[in-house]
This record gives C-alpha cells, structure tokens and sequence, in this order.
C-alpha cells in the first residue's frame, strides 16, 4: 500500500513550483493515483466482515483495519507528500478537491477503526479467559469482569455505544459462551464418564450460561444507574434464546443422569448378590441402561433449537420408563395428597393417579415375569412379591376412594338440592333501621359448590367405567342449566348490591316502596324456590325485570342530583370579597371605597346565586313526577328527600359563608396592601384617618353583609320544596324565614367574624404603635409659642443661641419628608404624607416665628447702637 512518489524535483519554492506546468501535470498524476489507491483500500476495509463467530475475530478485523488506515495516513503526512497537496493547492488544481475528499474519509473510518481497535482490546483478556478458564473461575470472575469492560466500552466509546455495533458484538458473546457449554457438555463422551462426573459437567455449563443473563441484566441496571443516557435496551431474544434453550437442554441432562444413579443405586446391586443367573442380571442391567441408551444413540444436536421437536421425543420416551422404577416410592409418598391432573376431581383424580401408576407398575411385572430364571432366585421372588403388594395396595386405595364419595354423594346430595336458592348475609352490628334499608345485609347466592363437585366428580366417575347414583347422574345432566341459572343468580344478585351500594340514604327512603317490591321478589328465592324447583327461570326473569325498572330510576335520579349538586357547588364556590383593583403608584382605595366596592359586587353575585337556588324546586318536582306521578312539589312520599336537600342548602350556605369569610381572614394577614389609610395630625393628637373604630365598624358591617347573603335563601314549608310565604307578624311588620337565622348562629360563621375582627383590631393597635415614633415632633404644637418667643426676648441670647433654635426647625422640617412616606402592614397601607406635611408646617411656623424674634432684637440693637454714636 505504498503511496508512488513524483518523479518531479520539487525542492523549489511552493509558490514557483506552482507556476510551472510540468511540475503541476507530474503532480496531479500523482494526486490522481492517491486518490484511485485510498478509494480502493477504503472500500475494500470496509466490505471486510470478521473472520469467524466469536468476538475475538471482530477484534482481529478492527486492528488490521487500523494497522491498514493508519500505514495510508502515516504516509500522507510525509513532508514530500504534504508539499505536492500545498503545490497543487496554490495551483488550483481541479484535481485537490476529489483528494481532500478521500483523504477526509481516510481519516474518519482511520479514527473510527483506530477507537475501535483502542476500546475492544480492552476486553481481549477476558475473552481468551472465558474460553480457557476453568469452569468456577469462568463464573465467579472472567464472565462479571467481561461484562464490566463492556458496560465501559458502551459508555466511552464512540462507536461502540449504538446499538448496531453493540448487539451483534454482544451476539458473538453470546456464541463464544454457548460454544464454551458444548464444548463441556459433549454427547460423545458424557455418557462413557462416571455419573458424578457427568453431572458435574452439565452444572458447569448450566452454571456458566445462567451467569452470563444474570450479569447482563446486573450490567443493565448498573448502566441505567450510572447517570449515563445510553440504556441498554437490546432485543433479549437474539442474546439469549439460544443460551435459554441450552439451560433447558442441560437440566434434562442432569435429570437423566440424576435417575439413572437413583435406579442401579436401587436394583442392580441387591439382585447381583442373590441371582445365580448373570444372564438375568444383565437383562435387568441392559433394562435400566436402556432408559439411556436413546441419548447415547442421538443422532442430532440437542443443544440446537432446529432440533427441539426431535430432543422433546427423546425425553418424553425417557420419563415414561423412569416411572416405572419409582412408581412406588412415588405411590407411598403422595397417598394423601395425590397430584391431580389439570382439572381433575379430588376423588376421580386421584383414582386416575393411582391408575396410572398401576399401569406403569404391571409393565415392570411384565418384564420380570420374561425372566423365568430370574424370578425363581429368592431376590426374584422378593421383587415380584413387593409389585404384587403394591398393586394390592392400589387397587384398595382406589376401592376405598371410590365407595366413600359414592356413599356421600347418596346421602349429601338431596339434602343440598333441598337449598333455597339465595340466603341473607349480615355483617356489622344490629340496628333498628328496616332490613330492607340496611347496608349490612345483602343477598348471596345459595348454591353449594359440593354440588358442582358431585358433579364433576360424576362425569370423571363414568369416564373411569364406575357405576355412579342414579340422582347424581341426573345432576351430571342438568349441569348446563344449573350453570346458566346460577351465573344469571350471580348477576342479578351483583347488580341489586350495586344498585343498593349506588343510593344514598335519602334516595333509599325515596324509593323505599320500589326497594320493598323488589325484596318482596327476592325473598321468593330466600324463603320458597329450592334448586329442585321447576320456577327458577321465572324467578330470574321477574328479578332482571324488577331490578332493570328500578336502575332507570335511579339513574334518571342521579341525573338530576348532579344537575342540583353541580348547583350548589357552584353556590358554595363563589366569592363573595372581590377586591377594587390598585390605582397607578401607590395609591390604594381608600377604606369606605374597599368596603363600598366588596358590597357593591357582593350584590351582584348574589343575584345570581339566588338564581340558581330557585332553580332547585323544579328539579325536585321532576323527582316528585318519576317517583309519586304528581308534580305538586309537596308529595308527602318525598317529604324526607326534601328534608335531604334542603339540609343539603344549609350545610352549603354554611360552608360558602365559612369559607369566604376564611379567604377575607388570609387577606388581612396576608402582606399585600388592598386599601389605605391617612396619619394626620389633629393637634395636639396623631391619629388615623379614618380613625380605629370607624375602620373597625367597616370590617364588622363587611362581615355582616357576607352573613346577610344568606337572608336571600328562602326556606321550603315544611314537608315541601315550596318557599315559604312572607308572614305578616304585625300590620307593618314582615318576617321571611330565610337560612339567615341558623346559618348565622353557626359556631364556625361566629369563630371566623370572631378572628377577623381580632385581627384588624390588632393590625389597628400595630398601627398606631408604630406612630409613636412621631411624637418626639409632638413639641412643635404642644409647645406655647408665645410664652417661648417671650421668654428669648426677654433674655435676649446670642445669636448662636438663636442659630441652634433655626437649625433644629430646619433640620425638621427636612427630616420629616425624606424617611419613607408609606407604611405598609398585611391589608392595609399607612399613607404618611399628610402627617409629614403637617410636621413641617409646624417646623417652618416656629422657624419664621425665631427668625422673627431674631430679626427685631437685631433691629432694636442696631438702633440702640446708632443712638450710643449719634450720642458720642
């Protein structure tokens, strides 16, 4: 792969040399024969595939790939073969562009092979372990190590952690592990070996491939852990099907081995020491090695999945003739607790067990019984003796089984067709509510399940060839219709209970005359019909019926309960204190326009929840129309369901007023100015305009207005959904009877106005606190100016006695206005601007009053002073 040099002499100047055609045409020769081998080498690296199925040849394929790409880009970086590219390029040769092309996939699949080659031979030594270590060590280091250095390829490498790179290295894996099994596990000579050490083998290798899914599936989740967002998310089925199917194959194997120890540990050593004939022996020997000898024989390759169909034949043949020496053990050890076939009967079922063992056991005596010599040694006889036993002992087993479920069934089972049909179940403690009301007791259906035991059983007898009762063969027959009636019992049953769980109490008085007709139906099956009555698929028709009238009702009820909640959800979730919007700055509405503006959309919502209440009597009447036929509004069989709804109203009104109250509560602690107040002096107080109480006389007003809500609710009369009429009390007085009165007695309406007002009387209290701290300005107006004036002029002090005065006004009158002019504490929002305003009016009053004072006592001394020198 030598790059041809020009023949050209290139020593000169890039610049020169560029100009001389010669040079330039022996040049891009040269360039053009570049380009030709590097688009060879490329794409013949790139057709190459590894040389074998393990992952070692992948490995392999990368490093010569890298050893090819980098001898090609070793040589472009000689300083003769980087002038020609800087000659040609300063030419402007055509041809640069097609090399610069190559030369860029040069060096891309030259990095691609040389991080490849980089990051895989990393797991090169655990490679060559897993195929040369020993089995323990394979499992406990070489197969966790390896999966380690892949899980670190597949976070580092560039290439490799895709998913088109790492599942077919990981299928290689696979491959080499698999190979690694068949090499331990070879037919061939598995069967010449010791059974110890056969077994040993065949737990390696299952060990092995066992290790290798579990330390994938470790290695997944440590992949997932480590932060990294490249998952292993490969498709588990190329990985490892094979590598399950081999376990598979492997503990077939154990399992064979494991039964042919237990069967020449168990026959052959007794009977060589009391049989004189070795023919017989080897008989019995080729007998139990014959249980073997098809796995010696196979032909194919079992560890291939092409061939399971073939392996399944093979151990199917296997374990029929393994039965048969263990059919007693096996036989001794389940008499109790036989294993049932799937959906055989108890009884029938374990006769069918039984049965089967006898079957295997009679073709062991079969057998023995061929060898004639063999059966007249004493050990012979012993054995022939101990099948007969056992035979014995099951043909008494299954006589016994069989007469006791047929005397059970003769007496039990008219006795259970004698059953009602449903019976009455009670759970939880008594009450004196009608047991047609109450939730604790419910209808079941009464059908034993030792009848459709009897009759399975039956059918399974008869299968048998035994003689069953004439009555539980009857039975047998009217399987079908019990079926169909019991699963029709099951379903009417299913949805009176739901029907009955569906209703609330009130609906259940509502319709208690529907819900006595249908108990009146049911109790038929409770108290009359049995499972020998001819009126069973009567009784199941009236009750679907029965049942189907009185679902729509309900249903039809529940459809104008939810029309009726979706209202008062709607009552309870509306908000009764909506607040004014900020003004620009800081200005916030004042305390009368906060309150005026929560009254006025207060009025507002109300008419439209008092809308929505008076919508709900029409929708009752409709109840009243489906369940009296009358439309009247004070059905006396609907009495209690008006009851229900208007207790429904009260505990929404009350939850409403609560809750709007709480939210007006959060609002006043909350720490976001809604209104504002003014701090102002009255002289000779500071106080807050408008004062404590009016304020406080505001919020308890507010809260009374949100109570008063209520007074628009009219009650119903009593045993109707009809609003009460106003009563005239006296000539000029008119009494509503509204929810008012008890909704405003309720302890939390009263504990919630109780708490607000608390708090803003606290908030007012903090307020007026905090103005203390203006006090020590309360000198300016407290003070009498005229007895100070007087006092200074009459002592007349020096100027800088004077100066100190005019300093400390000045010095007020600025302080006063540059401190922050807003308060802002939970709902309410202190404005200090009037009261500041007011200090330094008084700061600048005394101000002008010294200078005052001042300028007239300098007058009068200038004027003693001229008359002292007009003297003089």
């Amino acid at each position: 792969l030598k790059l041809e040099m020009p023949t050209v002499n290139i020593d000169r100047e890039v610049t020169v040399l560029a100009t001389v055609p010669g040079v330039v045409q022996s040049l891009e020769r040269c360039a053009v024969t570049w380009q030709k081998l590097i688009s060879r080498v490329l794409e013949e690296q790139l057709k190459k595939v590894p040389q074998g199925n393990g992952p070692l040849a992948e490995i392999n394929l990368w490093r010569e790939n890298n050893a090819t790409l980098k001898a090609l880009t070793e040589q472009m970086k000689l300083p003769e073969v980087q002038k020609v590219l800087e000659i040609l390029q300063e030419a402007k040769s055509k041809f640069t562009g097609d090399l610069q092309i190559v030369l860029s996939d040069l060096k891309k699949h030259h990095m691609e092979a040389q991080d490849n080659a980089k990051f895989l031979s990393t797991l090169e030594r655990h490679l060559k372990n897993l195929s040369t270590g020993t089995g323990v060590d394979v499992i406990s280091s070489v197969i966790p190590s390896l999966l380690n250095a892949l899980r670190l390829v597949w976070i580092m490498s560039r290439h490799y952690s895709k998913d088109v790179r790492m599942v077919p290295f990981l299928e290689r894996i696979s491959w080499e592990i698999s190979e690694r099994a068949r090499r331990v596990v070879d037919l061939q000579t598995l069967f010449t070996q010791d059974t110890a050490a056969a077994k040993k083998k065949i737990t390696e290798a299952k060990n092995t491939l066992e290790q290798w899914k579990k330390c994938y599936f470790t290695t997944c989740i440590q992949v997932e852990e480590s932060g990294s967002k490249r998952y292993w998310k490969f498709d588990v089925k190329r990985l490892f099907e094979k590598t399950d199917y081999m376990v598979s194959i492997c503990q077939d194997l154990y399992y064979i081995f494991q039964v042919t120890e237990e069967l020449h540990n168990i026959f052959i050593p007794e009977l060589i020491t009391v049989t004189e004939n070795p023919k017989g022996v080897d008989e019995l020997q080729r007998e139990v090695n014959i249980v073997i000898s098809p796995m010696e024989d196979v032909t194919f390759d079992p560890f291939s999945m092409e061939n399971a169909r073939d392996w399944a034949f093979v151990m199917e043949e296997f374990r029929e003739d393994v039965l048969v020496e263990i059919v007693e053990q096996i036989f001794v050890q389940n008499l109790k607790d036989p294993p049932l076939y799937k959906n055989h009967p108890p009884v029938a079922g374990a006769i069918s067990w039984s049965r089967s063992l006898s079957h295997r056991i009679r073709h062991t005596i079969t057998r023995f019984q061929e060898e004639e010599e063999l059966l007249a040694s004493k050990r012979g006889q012993e054995v022939q003796e101990m099948y007969l036993q056992v035979i014995k002992k099951m043909d008494e087993y299954e006589d016994q089984k069989y007469h006791q479920w047929r005397e059970r069934t003769e007496h039990v089972l008219p006795l259970l067709l004698k059953d009602t049909l449903l019976t009455l179940v009670a759970d939880g403690s008594a009450t004196d509510e009608p047991i047609t009301t109450r939730k604790n007791v419910h209808f079941a259906l009464n059908f034993s399940p030792e009848i459709q035991a009897i009759i399975v059983e039956t059918k399974y007898m008869e299968q048998l060839g035994l003689p069953v009762p004439e009555m539980a063969r009857y039975v047998a027959l009217q399987e079908d219709k019990y079926l169909r009636y019991t699963n029709k019992l099951k379903g009417v049953l299913d949805r009176y209970h739901k029907l009955m769980e569906m209703m609330n109490e009130a609906e259940t008085k509502l319709l208690d005359h529907y819900v006595q007709e249908l108990w009146r139906i049911l109790k038929a099956g409770h108290k009359r019909l049995t499972w020998k009555s001819v009126g069973i698929g009567e009784f199941v028709v009236q009750c679907t019926q029965t049942i189907g009238r009185l679902e729509l009702l309900v249903h039809q009820i529940h459809h104008i309960s939810e029309d009726i909640s979706s209202k008062l959800q709607s009552i309870e979730s509306t908000n009764l204190f909506k607040f004014p919007h900020s003004k620009n700055g800081d200005k916030r509405p004042g305390a009368k326009e906060f309150f005026d503006y929560v009254k006025c959309e207060q009025a507002k919502d109300v008419e439209q929840l008092v809308r929505k209440y008076s919508a709900i009597p029409q929708l009752l009447i409709e109840v009243e129309r489906r369940v009296a036929y009358t439309n009247s509004g004070k059905s006396p069989k609907l009495a209690s369901y008006y009851a229900y709804w208007e207790n429904r109203i009260y505990q929404v009104l009350t939850q409403l007023i609560v809750r709007n109250l709480q939210a007006f509560n959060a609002t006043v602690l909350a720490n976001v100015p809604l209104l504002q107040i003014e701090a102002v002096l009255s002289v000779p107080e500071i106080t807050l305009q408008p004062n404590a109480s009016e304020i406080e006389k505001m919020t308890v007003q507010s809260i009374q207005d949100c109570v008063e809500v209520t007074k628009r609710f009219v009650r119903w009369m009593h045993g109707t959904c009809i609003e009460c009429p106003p009563q005239h009390v006296k000539v000029d007085e008119v009494v509503t009877f509204s929810f008012y009165s008890d909704v405003s007695q309720s302890p939390l309406v009263i504990e919630q106005a109780v708490l607000i007002t608390q708090n803003v009387h606290k908030l007012l209290a903090s307020l007026r606190k905090w103005l203390n701290q203006w006090k020590k300005y309360d000198l300016l107006w407290k003070s009498d100016k005229g007895a100070v004036l007087d006092r200074l002029a009459a002592e007349k002090p020096p100027c800088v006695i004077f100066d100190e005065h005019l300093q400390f006004y000045m010095k007020v009158a600025q302080e006063v206005t540059q401190g922050p002019l807003i308060k802002d504490e939970q709902f309410i929002r202190l404005q200090l601007a009037p009261l500041a305003s007011a200090v330094q009016e008084n700061a600048k009053s005394w101000l002008m009053s010294v200078g005052k004072l001042l300028n007239e006592l300098a007058r009068e001394e200038l004027f003693r002073l001229q008359d002292e020198i007009q003297v003089g």
